[in-house]
């Protein structure tokens, strides 16, 4: 069966294996031992192949150890998606799109300074009176650390939300150019990217029904075994 289909890759983020998406009120476990089932019979029957970048593997290896995953998980993640090193030398990227990223940044740089002086004129308009006494003080404090936290989160939405902010994230989207793959996230950021890259994607909590799809449309049964 495998020989007469067309080749397809996939290049998995690690947000594929633990988006709760893919849940469907199983656990953790029993979600990816049936992933990787869907996974290894999509390369045996159906010619797909699945890869992943040797820093995203080990992100995502941090990840499930963290989640007490069992060795099953582990084994079957090592056999079935296979470990490629972007070719960061021979993969080209047209300017045009180094030229949007410095852009993008620059902009992005430019709202988290804004962030950052509303964050010092809030924080100007507190009574300073209420420093001279430290039954107040813990109050005073307090409301300077709300505005803080509140000043950190609209920050990180400002300068990482929807972009590229990671190594392992230009890994991904370099490797599928190379193997003219498709993405598989939940990523907002490299969902952006891809589509700047001229590169097929697919939602990570879409991708198991993608795969079953592929098995029910080619007469292919996967059998899960789930432990």
């Amino acid at each position: 069966m495998a020989g007469s289909l067309p080749r397809q890759r996939f290049v998995l983020d690690t947000s594929l294996f633990i988006t709760d998406e893919i849940r469907e009120e199983r656990s953790l476990q029993e979600t990816l031992l049936r992933l990787l089932d869907l996974v290894a019979t999509a390369r045996l029957e159906l010619n797909i192949s699945c890869y992943m970048p040797p820093s995203i593997h080990d992100e995502l290896g941090t990840m499930l150890r963290d989640r007490e995953v069992s060795d099953a998980v582990h084994s079957r993640l090592d056999t079935w998606v296979v470990r490629k090193s972007p070719d960061r030398y021979g993969v080209t990227i047209p300017a045009d799109i180094v030229y949007e990223f410095i852009d993008e940044m620059s902009d992005r740089v430019n709202r988290g300074l804004r962030v950052s002086e509303e964050a010092i004129r809030e924080v100007e308009q507190l009574d300073p009176a209420e420093l001279a006494s430290d039954d107040d003080r813990d109050d005073y404090m307090t409301e300077a650390d709300r505005i803080l936290s509140d000043m950190r989160d609209k920050y990180r939405r400002a300068l990482q939300r929807g972009v590229l902010d990671s190594r392992e994230d230009f890994d991904l989207l370099v490797l599928a150019q190379e193997l003219d793959a498709g993405v598989v996230t939940e990523d907002r950021g490299i969902i952006s990217w891809a589509d700047e890259f001229g590169l097929r994607y697919v939602r990570a909590g879409q991708f198991p029904t993608l795969l079953e799809e592929y098995h029910r449309a080619t007469g292919v049964e996967n059998h899960d075994n789930e432990e």
